[in-house]
């Protein structure tokens, strides 16, 4: 799919985008806020700055996608493969990370707050300047 067929649809009120191929696109500052990207392939993209608040992301492969300033409030990223993204700067407030592939990626300066990192893959993980789902900045 497009980028431009996933904006019209989604602006269209469809929200089920379940599996859908956005492998290298650029998504910067796309809001997509409450949207099943269940399972989807969204690997090498730019979703800096980009609104997926409550998006469920479940099993979602992202890996080397730039989210930087992204807002993840509430979104559903357990099983997902974070590997070697960048969440530098994102909020993810209340999100779930549970089981999730987060080897090597930049949460640097990321709000973490009441997310849930159950079982999460970390190792090489940056953490530095981070707030933790304990309300803790994390500091090397």
């Amino acid at each position: 799919m497009s980028t431009e067929e996933l904006l019209f649809r989604y602006q269209a009120g469809e929200r089920n985008f379940k599996g859908v191929n956005l492998i290298g696109s650029y998504l910067n500052g796309i809001d997509l806020s409450g949207a099943n990207l269940r399972g989807a392939s969204i690997c090498e993209a730019d979703l800096s700055q980009a609104i997926l608040v409550g998006a469920d992301l479940t099993e979602a492969s992202l890996i080397r996608v730039n989210l930087s300033g992204a807002n993840l409030s509430g979104a559903n990223l357990s099983g997902a493969k974070l590997y070697e993204a960048k969440l530098t700067g994102a909020l993810l407030k209340g999100a779930k990370l549970k089981m999730a592939d987060l080897i090597d990626a930049d949460f640097s300066s990321a709000k973490l707050v009441e997310a849930n990192l159950y079982g999460a893959y970390t190792n090489g993980t940056n953490w530095d300047g981070a707030v933790m789902p304990d309300g803790k900045i994390h500091q090397y």
